[in-house]
């Protein structure tokens, strides 16, 4: 190979090209995902890869700009974003195309993002999105039917050993504001969140520092978490978050008893434009998180919305293997209704295109488990067997 050749091969870190048999084994599981999403009443939306940023790039998709391509759309003159993740065009959608649509709103979506750069878990920069917005639900029953949808979609595509970590991305801030907590301190706590730093919080006065730091130390397992939690509630704001996540915890422990559940407090880091309860689902032994959703204002008016998206490349991994196909060679010749039959049956059907001396290494050649011998369906192979 040529270095002019080599160098078209290429393609830009973290995108990849999706071949065979991986591209029609995730189209798969995309469909079982929308499916069920379906089955539950969501109907589906399909926005454009590419929205003026002044639209793609507000609310919701404020937090979003560092990770999102821009460029000059030249038919308008405009700057163009690409979409670095969907959620914020159903809020678009939800809100403008469908505002006078009855709430809620049940809307489900699929498509490819986009993004500026990866990360070191998840250095893909382009991949598959599917999920759902529930959109002008405020009741702690929406939160849980969106967990519990996710749980339901990842169940029905193979994934176990699940488990959920909830997340409360707005407590510091309601906590700190009742307190009146100086701007410079906030920075400091919020650094040392990010950083699990206990010693960093616990230097910081006042109560409010304090209870955050018992928040922190509380996280865990869903139900112990939950008594340390009880013990906090004298603040109204911590009272008020308790509530709320002991009803979604009902609804989702009683639904799905399998699902291990565990709670972080005061974790925020991706949920910058959340403004509630908020989750992210993983399989054991899988990298990466299988998806992430919660809580936002999916208006300028304040609507209430929560919703997830599953990322299908994380997906894959969490899911079995495909069986392997039925694939069988016809040689040139074969009946047209021969063909319709077989492909009735389950298989897939490869036309030979030339006459070949050995069927059965041809069949081989080109992947098919069986070849067809004038009769019926034969395994590829020496010790072939119809």
């Amino acid at each position: 190979m040529t270095d002019g050749q080599s160098n078209t091969a290429l393609l830009p870190d973290g995108l990849r090209d999706n071949l065979p048999p991986n591209a029609a084994y995730e189209s798969g599981i995309l469909g079982e995902l929308l499916a069920v999403f379906t089955a539950h009443g969501y109907e589906r939306v399909d926005p454009p890869l590419v929205e003026f940023e002044e639209s793609l790039l507000v609310g919701a998709g404020e937090g979003l700009i560092r990770d999102t391509f821009r460029l000059m759309d030249p038919v308008s003159q405009r700057m163009m974003g690409l979409r670095a993740d969907m959620t914020p065009q159903i809020a678009r959608i939800a809100t403008h195309r469908l505002g006078k649509s009855p709430r809620p709103l049940r809307l489900a979506y699929s498509g490819y993002v986009l993004r500026v750069g990866g990360s070191q878990l998840k250095p893909e920069r382009q991949f598959r999105q599917a999920g759902v917005e529930l959109v002008g639900a405020e009741e702690s029953a929406a939160d849980a039917e969106v967990i519990l949808l996710a749980y339901d979609a990842l169940v029905a595509v193979g994934a176990d050993n699940l488990s959920v970590d909830i997340t409360l991305p707005t407590l510091v801030s309601k906590i700190t504001d009742t307190a009146g907590m100086p701007e410079s301190d906030r920075d400091k706590l919020r650094v040392a969140l990010d950083r699990k730093d206990t010693a960093a919080i616990a230097s910081i006065d006042g109560d409010a520092a304090s209870l955050i730091a018992n928040l922190l130390a509380a996280g865990g397992p869903a139900e112990e978490a939950m008594a340390e939690m009880a013990l906090l509630t004298t603040d109204e704001a911590v009272e008020a978050e308790y509530d709320r996540l002991s009803e979604v915890l009902a609804i989702v422990g009683e639904r799905a008893p399998s699902l291990s559940l565990t709670i972080d407090f005061v974790e925020n880091r991706g949920f910058e434009y959340h403004t509630g309860l908020s989750f992210t689902f993983f399989a054991r032994g899988v990298r990466g998180e299988l998806g992430c959703g919660g809580r936002y204002c999916a208006g300028d008016d304040g609507e209430q919305a929560t919703g997830f998206s599953l990322f299908l490349h994380n997906l894959m991994g969490a899911v079995p293997p495909p069986l392997e196909d039925k694939r069988i060679f016809l040689p040139v010749g074969t009946k047209v209704d021969v063909v319709r039959r077989l492909q009735e049956d389950g298989w897939i059907t490869v036309a030979g295109l030339a006459e070949v001396s050995d069927v059965a290494s041809e069949a081989e050649r080109l992947r098919c488990s069986h070849y067809f011998d004038g009769d019926t369906p034969v395994a590829a192979g020496k010790d072939g067997e119809k």
